[in-house]
């Protein structure tokens, strides 16, 4: 395909007080508390910037347990944000779903239960029925959804994560990492929606009826932690007590992840720990909204010749406590050629936030909307306009 053109609205320019070097230069582990002594493995970063502000072994595998759901729920919100899925369509429970052990919310076979009540049954009471019952609908088979979440892994960039089935459930050769974990969190917050889900901490599946279900949150610093509006909770015997947690103050939101804690108290303590040094000693300032235009494409291919090209999360930078930016720029990065069609979302650029020459952090740029090629009659027109303005 011809090479398209793009034109760049512009380079955002951030100036303030003094911000020495320093400032900014990576924190050794070794230079903070330990904040998650009761914890096999560890880790926290800051959303937007995905800097990380702690980690203790987070790169050795374990068992994720139950927060192998949020692939599960990563999946499952793609699927609705490309419209391949409706919150308000009914699944149909089939029996290998309701028989399902460990955690759940007792669907039975044949019953009918919408997307939005099966998300809510994930989320918040981390049903493991629901979750098959939820891979199944999107694709045909657990199995094919566990290939489709080892894909994703591999998209993501994940070094140690292998997927064996959608609950966490014990299985062989089935391992993640807390960093993994928190890489994943962060891709799945890209859903701002899915929030609304995590941070429910009680509930009411199939409300009035006589099989009425009390969900209640396994994550009890939803309640007890203020901020805190996720993620996912996982315990086995082999894994303990782990979870991927997440919280925004002031606009700033973090991600923690704690895997093998001995009990729940210790798990939910080293979380506090993390969550309590984040936001008492950085801040972010951010740059862009989700969503916020940064630049257009003019493709004189497409039916549509100028296309926005919008953020795909949320930008910022991540700043200590106190302190102000100072010479921070963006700069969009376009890639050189587009091959025409081109899905809503699809990646065509980064958004790099600088300070002088040191790239802090990139953004995916994507299409606001979808691209079509231009049909012969836009060409055969625009051929026309071009030559009545050259006459």
């Amino acid at each position: 395909m011809k090479k398209c053109a793009f034109l760049l609205l512009g380079m955002l320019l951030l100036m303030a007080t003094a911000l020495t070097p320093a400032a900014f230069a990576e924190e050794k582990t070794a230079d903070k508390p330990d904040l998650a002594k009761d914890a096999k493995s560890a880790i926290m970063l800051e959303r937007d910037t995905g800097k990380i502000l702690f980690e203790k072994d987070a790169d050795k595998p374990l068992p994720p347990a139950s927060m192998t759901k949020l692939m599960t729920l990563l999946i499952i919100m793609e699927e609705l944000e490309n419209g391949n899925l409706n919150k308000k369509e009914k699944v149909r429970i089939s029996e290998n779903a309701a028989s399902m052990g460990g955690s759940q919310i007792f669907l039975e076979a044949g019953e009918e239960m919408t997307v939005d009540d099966l998300l809510k049954g994930i989320a918040v009471a981390s049903g493991n029925d629901a979750s098959v019952a939820m891979a199944e609908k999107i694709a045909g088979s657990e199995a094919s959804f566990v290939e489709k979440m080892n894909k994703k892994a591999k998209q993501l960039h994940l070094k140690n994560t292998k997927f064996q089935n959608v609950s966490g459930l014990p299985a062989k050769d089935h391992y993640s990492t807390a960093r993994d974990m928190a890489l994943i969190a962060k891709e799945l917050l890209r859903y701002e929606d899915i929030t609304n889900y995590t941070s429910i901490y009680e509930d009411y599946l199939r409300k009035g009826k006589e099989n009425e279900f009390w969900l209640v949150n396994t994550n009890k610093l939803v309640k007890h932690y203020p901020g805190v509006d996720g993620l996912k909770t996982g315990f086995t015997n082999e894994a303990k007590y782990c979870l991927t947690a997440t919280a925004k103050k002031e606009g700033m939101r973090v991600v923690t992840v704690v895997m093998g804690a001995e009990t729940i108290k210790k798990r939910n303590a080293a979380t506090a720990n993390m969550l309590d040094y984040a936001f008492n000693h950085y801040q972010t300032k951010q740059l862009f909204k989700k969503g916020q235009t940064v630049s257009k494409l003019d493709m004189l291919k497409a039916e549509k010749r100028h296309v926005n090209i919008v953020t795909a999360a949320s930008v910022s930078t991540l700043l200590k406590k106190g302190e102000k930016p100072q010479n921070i720029t963006t700069e969009a990065k376009m890639k050189e050629t587009f091959h025409l069609p081109l899905k809503k979302g699809e990646q065509v650029g980064e958004l790099h936030v600088k300070r002088g020459n040191k790239i802090l952090s990139k953004t995916p740029l994507i299409v606001e909307e979808a691209v079509e090629p231009a049909s012969y009659f836009t060409l055969f027109k625009r051929s026309m306009q071009k030559l009545s303005k050259s006459n």
